[in-house]
């Protein structure tokens, strides 16, 4: 009886475990969201991307540049096609994409780009496209140089490390320099999903040069976007489950000092930072459960959050737009 006893408290233990994690996970999913689509009468379809654009960035006095059709194992996957980079002309009323070639001796068949970032060198004015890359479910980073009148990327060279092992975004800071962050601790999958289920805040933010790769912040639950402010003091981090941005300062070191995180109520992915005003705008996914099911009768949709004056006291937090859409 005494052995019955012990196993039947374990099981029970172990029931009550599992059901407040899965309470939990479900509340940090922000499940419970449900946002009545906005009226936005300058927002355009862009035709030619159904399988969706996973990031965006754009060029100064250039076009947008759009990284598309990301295949991810937890989510559904809208193209048996090879991801492309696209660039759009946002001063063209038609709104029309162009496919980016890709020269050099790079494999196109298994591109599976994510994350993306530009770098102007300022010594000679070329322009570096910097690419999160999942071929195979590898995790790696490619260096492009953006050939303009060709419409063409020229291959440069592929970056990997122990230490970029889940990468998601990125944000260039030289020619062969950059800060990335990795989206999980763990390469299994099965101990993928223990992460978030088990809370575990083991995320971190990495810097890399031919010179030195290191660790530069952690404690993230999962450090999705990342983007730098238009004077290069501040890093901003999308702390994903937390629904937080995390400001962290830049120093001499290339090490980053923690300053302040601010609550955005949604599960903000990927970053973009006016170069004039400084605002960040992010595109969030407000429901993060019906984004991993996805019933295409209830589409997850997407919003899209401004931050103004997001170093002040008060900074200010806005909904900008909200969509009955699959990707941000």
């Amino acid at each position: 009886m005494g052995k019955l006893a012990v196993l039947s408290l374990s099981v029970a233990a172990l029931a009550v475990l599992i059901g407040e994690r899965l309470i939990t996970l479900r509340h940090l999913s922000l499940y419970y969201r449900e946002l009545t689509q906005n009226y936005l009468p300058n927002c355009h379809h862009i035709e030619g991307i159904e399988c969706g654009a996973e990031d965006t960035t754009i060029l100064e006095n250039g076009p947008a540049f759009l990284s598309t059709c990301v295949k991810h194992p937890d989510l559904p996957s809208y193209s048996d096609d090879p991801g492309k980079i696209y660039t759009l002309n946002l001063m063209d009323s038609k709104m029309k994409i162009k496919a980016l070639n890709i020269k050099g001796d790079f494999d196109k068949d298994s591109f599976n780009p994510h994350g993306i970032s530009l770098y102007t060198d300022d010594k000679d004015g070329a322009v570096y496209l910097f690419v999160v890359n999942h071929p195979q479910g590898n995790s790696q980073v490619e260096i492009f140089q953006f050939v303009e009148d060709e419409n063409a990327l020229q291959y440069i060279k592929t970056i990997k490390h122990e230490l970029l092992h889940n990468v998601n975004d990125i944000v260039a800071v030289g020619t062969e320099s950059f800060y990335a962050t990795n989206d999980h601790y763990f390469t299994n999958g099965i101990l993928k999903f223990v992460e978030p289920f088990l809370s575990l805040s083991w995320c971190d933010v990495v810097y890399y040069s031919p010179q030195t790769v290191q660790v530069v912040a952690g404690g993230f639950l999962i450090s999705n976007g990342i983007n730098i402010s238009p004077d290069k003091r501040h890093l901003y981090v999308s702390d994903f489950l937390k629904h937080k941005i995390v400001v962290l300062e830049i120093q001499k070191n290339t090490v980053l000092s923690h300053v302040k995180e601010v609550d955005v109520g949604s599960l903000c992915d990927n970053i973009e930072v006016d170069r004039e005003s400084g605002d960040l705008w992010l595109g969030c996914h407000p429901n993060g459960l019906k984004c991993v099911f996805h019933d295409p009768n209830d589409p997850p949709g997407s919003e899209v959050i401004r931050i103004e004056n997001i170093l002040s006291e008060k900074p200010r937090v806005n909904q900008v737009g909200y969509m009955q859409m699959t990707a941000v």
